[in-house]
């Protein structure tokens, strides 16, 4: 891709309105997920990207390590996916789903559905991720009410898992600090562990294969301790995201497939953040080896161009909904918008083109390869993930593993990681919603000189954090 020039230092910063953007933003926007006393001495404002860089309003130049939100799969500045936005917006602007279709809609569902496992036929359209989930767990309610079973209404996830915002997914989600100021959510949402081996029993974290079929088999015991009839469905990503890049354990959806077909629960595998070549394939499933009954995605479906999230349904779930006057009370004002359709379309274009799912599963192996590196380093505990999808824990002791907690692991990545990292040219995400991890995915466009010049970054910066503590 092209190189652009950055913006200069003397670009304006003015809004409209004649105010300082800083000042505007301090005074009128609500920032996501954040403190916003923290923007007391600064807006950080992204204003440009290109390829797998992003520059910011002073000019600075950042690696995108993160593909802004685990989204901006094909990377910057694709001008042919703002392309197809325009022109779709020239023809049909909008319209919505609601006892409608338009073609951007239909030929979006048909491809996706193509690339689906199994017989995920059907397709519901969202505007994003949390939708995405909440969709799949209303469903999941009113299909074993159709079936007859009304009693089944439980769902279960992961410890530590994140699945959105909205109440019901909220409910999913398995961080409690994230819950507590809205509960109380939807009743009936249960949790098991979630598969970080490093830090199973001592008697399990070696040995992989008892350790999955140990996860998994949590999940049939809370299933017969909150009874069978009251299950509706397990919600679990392929490579869980909060507490840093959990892959499954070998057998471990294998186990659990058997587990929902036993008891006749739903499995929905979120992949807001793993489809869309994140992990390899386009859905993730497909990379560890197992047929969902619905399959949750969003992000970089559009690569971010563009906001849409979608809900994957078996036919076996659409079944009851196909004939006579049953309909799913559901919907949103723009899901499936013509834009952000068209713009997907435009994006897994350029998946096919440019072989973009192929070169995550030819490079993944390197990425890891060039992370482990780090592993000589004392703050370096685990380094783990898939594809283009990597955390790497900090620890305070390599031989015991123990970590950073509480306050001291909130100064270590808020007060030095996240700015030396952004000092030294790397955008990617320091958590401590678990464990506190580094996170990297960066767009599927790079490889081995952006992992090199990546770790290069991390080895300083985390030299630098062991030195400081």
């Amino acid at each position: 891709m092209t190189e652009v020039p950055a913006p200069t230092s003397s670009a304006p910063n003015i809004t409209p309105r004649g105010t300082v953007r800083d000042d505007a933003a301090r005074r009128h926007l609500w920032g996501h997920f954040t403190r916003q006393s923290a923007w007391d001495s600064g807006v950080p404002t992204l204003v440009r990207g290109e390829g797998h860089h992003v520059w910011d309003a002073q000019g600075r130049k950042y690696i995108d390590g993160l593909s802004g939100l685990f989204v901006v799969q094909a990377g910057h500045g694709r001008r042919t996916l703002a392309e197809a936005a325009a022109k779709q917006a020239g023809e049909l602007a909008y319209f919505p789903l609601w006892s409608y279709a338009h073609p951007p809609a239909i030929d979006l569902a048909e491809r996706l559905a193509h690339h689906a496992p199994g017989d995920l036929n059907r397709v519901f359209f969202t505007t994003g991720g949390s939708e995405a989930v909440e969709t799949a767990f209303k469903l999941a309610k009113q299909y074993w009410k159709l079936q007859g079973k009304p009693g089944k209404h439980k769902v279960i996830s992961r410890s530590v898992a994140y699945h959105g915002t909205t109440h019901g997914a909220l409910s999913v989600t398995g961080l409690p600090g994230l819950k507590e100021p809205f509960e109380p959510l939807v009743p009936g949402a249960h949790k098991v562990p979630n598969t970080n081996i490093y830090r199973a029993a001592e008697g399990l974290r070696d040995d992989p294969k008892a350790f999955g079929r140990w996860a998994a088999d949590q999940i049939e015991t809370l299933i017969e301790m909150e009874g069978p009839g009251s299950v509706a469905a397990v919600f679990l990503e392929p490579v869980q995201n909060a507490g840093g890049c959990f892959p499954p354990p070998p057998g471990y959806f294998e186990r659990v497939r058997e587990i929902c077909d036993k008891y006749d629960v739903l499995l929905v595998s979120d992949e807001v953040i793993c489809a869309f070549g994140r992990i390899g394939s386009i859905f993730a499933c497909d990379d560890f080896g197992y047929v969902p009954d619905m399959i949750t995605c969003a992000k970089g479906m559009s690569s971010g161009y563009s906001p849409i999230g979608a809900c994957l349904v078996s036919d076996r779930v659409f079944e009851p909904f196909a004939t006579g006057s049953t309909s799913f009370g559901h919907g949103y004002t723009f899901g499936g918008h013509p834009v952000s359709a068209a713009v997907a379309m435009a994006n897994l274009d350029l998946f096919e083109a440019e072989d973009l799912t192929g070169r995550v599963k030819r490079n993944a192996r390197a990425f890891r390869t060039t992370l482990e590196r780090l592993h000589d380093l004392p703050i370096v505990g685990d380094v783990r993930g898939a594809g283009y999808f990597y955390a790497i824990e900090l620890v305070k002791d390599k031989d015991t593993r123990e970590t950073f907690a509480g306050d001291e692991a909130d100064r270590l990545l808020r007060e030095y990681v996240t700015p030396a990292l952004l000092e030294a040219g790397l955008y990617c995400r320091a958590d401590n919603r678990g464990d506190p991890v580094v996170q990297l995915a960066p767009p599927l466009t790079v490889g081995q000189t952006e992992f090199d010049e990546i770790e290069e970054i991390l080895r300083g910066v985390l030299s630098e954090a062991w030195s400081k503590l």
